[in-house]
């Protein structure tokens, strides 16, 4: 099983505390993430703060671009990789931009880049950022990622879609990686079926172990009717996590941090669809032995990557030490 750790690119005000990490700070939870063996971090992506966010706190959060945090903490680690969780495509119309800064990333990290996209959480960002777009979202990222992969693999690329168009582009360099890996985050079943043609991954977000079970076998079934190996198709959830001496105090501290109300506020989005589920089993939430018995369970149903793992934190040291129990207690084991 593949360890990650979500990075606070984009958190404050949502999963964590509004200040809460500078951008030295996010560099040293980067490196830290590196000495501690994980595989990659994953920071999120958000262009304006969320209606809830403003009326929560009477300074506004800051938010990190996470291809340009990416690129600085590259030069400072050597084995790290970087996912987005997601890239939100659609709030990007310059195609041929984002292609270029994703291809320069992979160039310069030396292939560390992994790109997830998708529509957003949060409808109210995209309209901020394009009030008089009338868009699907849905459609719109899947077209963009078949743009892009055109960007990716021709010299000359050209592309005439619904919201994308450019002609005869020649963007050189190419990404390192061939392909880029390119994953899907989602819930719906939309998100499952544009991984299964798409793309190279399926990141769902806090979703009950049966439930991945499900999709997982469905991810499969439409892969195979695509004439590809569903196997090979990496699904690796978000979760959040807290790691206590006992279950007990792990819940108390879990129901007490603000990531337990931001996942309350995507009920109305992102989790709509499980609005009933239980956050803490749902979760990795409890002692060492517990985590790891939830961790097993989630790889009997597919996953193979703990990815971009939310650690309860209010403040970055609280974090690095949730980070060091994870990989000392949990990751040998798994």
């Amino acid at each position: 099983m593949i360890s990650s750790v979500g990075l606070p690119t984009c958190m404050e005000g949502m999963m964590y505390p509004v200040p809460f990490a500078t951008p030295d700070q996010v560099v040293e939870l980067g490196v830290h993430a590196e000495e501690l063996g994980f595989h990659s971090v994953w920071g999120n992506d958000h262009m304006t703060t969320q209606k809830y966010v403003r009326e929560s706190y009477p300074t506004p959060p800051n938010f990190w671009e996470p291809l340009i945090t990416y690129a600085y903490i590259a030069a400072r680690t050597t084995r790290l990789k970087f996912g987005t969780g997601i890239l939100v495509l659609p709030m990007r119309r310059d195609i041929v931009v984002t292609a270029k800064q994703l291809a320069t990333l992979d160039q310069f990290s030396k292939g560390r880049l992994i790109v997830s996209v998708g529509v957003g959480a949060y409808r109210e960002e995209f309209e901020a950022l394009q009030p008089s777009a009338d868009v699907h979202r849905g459609n719109m990222l899947e077209e963009g990622v078949q743009a892009l992969r055109v960007l990716f693999s021709e010299r000359n690329a050209s592309w005439k879609g619904d919201y994308y168009e450019y002609k005869d582009v020649e963007m050189y360099p190419k990404p390192l990686q061939d392909p880029l890996p390119i994953y899907f985050g989602g819930n719906n079943p939309n998100a499952v079926r544009r991984a299964a043609i798409y793309g190279q991954g399926w990141m769902p977000a806090g979703m009950p172990t049966d439930q991945v079970r499900e999709k997982v076998a469905k991810l499969h079934e439409i892969a195979a009717q695509h004439g590809r190996d569903g196997s090979k198709i990496d699904v690796a959830p978000q979760l959040m996590c807290y790691v206590a001496k006992n279950y007990e105090e792990a819940v108390k501290r879990f129901e007490k941090s603000q990531m337990y109300h931001h996942l309350i506020s995507l009920r109305q989005s992102t989790l709509k669809d499980q609005a009933g589920m239980d956050l803490v089993k749902t979760n990795l939430i409890g002692n060492p032995e517990q985590v790891i018995a939830n961790i097993k369970e989630l790889e009997e149903a597919g996953v193979k990557h703990l990815c971009g793992t939310y650690f309860v934190a209010d403040s970055v040291e609280e974090l690095k030490d949730q980070m060091s129990i994870y990989s000392e207690e949990i990751m040998p084991h798994i």
